[in-house]
């Protein structure tokens, strides 16, 4: 009998990958639907799963069409991905971001208690609950907590309720602690993504410059498709347990720059940046680099794609959208 799974944020980067990643591995997969929406299938049609997956509809914000949908499916494994990502609207949109991203994600714990308790349940939980905590820029599971960003404020909310009822009521409740992640459909919104297709138009002749903010900011980047791998692998252990996902090293916006640019024959791409005070954040978050040593040793996860090749990739990408 196929093992089944019920995807929140189906139709984002991470949900279009994870869907792929278990469907390869026979899964019957469930995908949650905002209702009253059109709903955009362009990442899943990108990855060509979007008629192999089973939708559901439903919103994070109504507790009982979640409780509907897992007394429905009653799936094996919950992968909640759903959210408001996008840390810099959060600040414009903080009612929203908490409503999504905190209370959210206890009316779908709720609703697993009730109707699906053996239900094996994954949060997506996110490196900038971190902050500026570490001195070193050097995060382990073990790190202090201190978000800078209504997002991370939500985030870290939905991480302790996660572990409440994984305390509380012995469900199976894991979070994973993913650093920054992208892909050729990361949102246009964010900033590895803007680079991408800014250069792609710059090079087809279509834009004469990229406005960002703080471009000295470091991040360490990772891959998504090789990111949902370690999610469905939480689920697979005998026991929850909370891991953090990352490469280990850490990259500036100037690097990646660098890089795309290069990508397109590009040297003196400077000229082509314009630093706009309006992309800055209220509170900057200056560094953030992951260790992955517990996931290395008990998930026997390590990323696979390297940061030169997923900045080609996604500029690669670009170029073929657009050309």
């Amino acid at each position: 009998m196929k093992k089944t799974a019920l995807i929140t944020g189906i139709l984002g980067q991470d949900g279009a990958y994870l869907a792929k990643l278990l469907l390869e591995k026979d899964y019957q997969v469930y995908g949650l639907i905002r209702r009253y929406t059109n709903p955009n299938y362009s990442n899943l049609d990108y990855l060509g799963v979007t008629d192999d997956i089973e939708y559901v509809s439903g919103d994070m914000n109504d507790e009982a069409s979640l409780m509907n949908i897992i007394k429905l499916t009653t799936p094996n494994e919950v992968y909640n991905l759903a959210a408001q990502s996008f840390v810099g609207s959060s600040w414009d949109q903080a009612k929203l971001t908490t409503e999504v991203n905190s209370l959210g994600v206890l009316y779908l714990l709720n609703a697993i208690r009730f109707f699906s308790p053996r239900s094996k349940f994954y949060q997506a939980s996110t490196s900038e609950m971190f902050g500026n905590s570490s001195s070193k820029g050097i995060q382990t599971e073990e790190t202090p907590f201190h978000p800078r960003s209504p997002y991370a404020i939500s985030k870290l909310y939905a991480h302790w309720m996660t572990v409440n009822f994984k305390e509380s009521y012995g469900l199976f409740c894991t979070s994973g602690i993913l650093f920054n992640h992208e892909s050729p459909i990361r949102g246009i919104e964010f900033v590895t993504r803007k680079i991408t297709d800014g250069i792609a138009r710059i090079k087809l002749g279509l834009a004469k410059e990229i406005r960002l903010g703080n471009i000295e900011s470091k991040r360490d980047w990772g891959f998504a498709g090789d990111y949902v791998e370690a999610m469905w692998l939480m689920l697979q252990q005998k026991e929850p347990d909370n891991f953090l996902i990352s490469t280990g090293i850490n990259h500036s916006i100037k690097d990646f720059l660098e890089i795309a640019f290069g990508r397109v024959g590009i040297k003196d791409w400077k000229k082509y940046i314009k630093i706009d005070p309006r992309y800055k954040r209220p509170a900057e978050l200056f560094v953030l680099q992951g260790k992955s040593d517990k996931a290395h040793r008990k998930l026997g996860w390590k990323p696979k794609v390297k940061f030169e090749e997923l900045v080609k990739m996604m500029v690669d990408a670009d170029i073929k959208r657009l050309g």
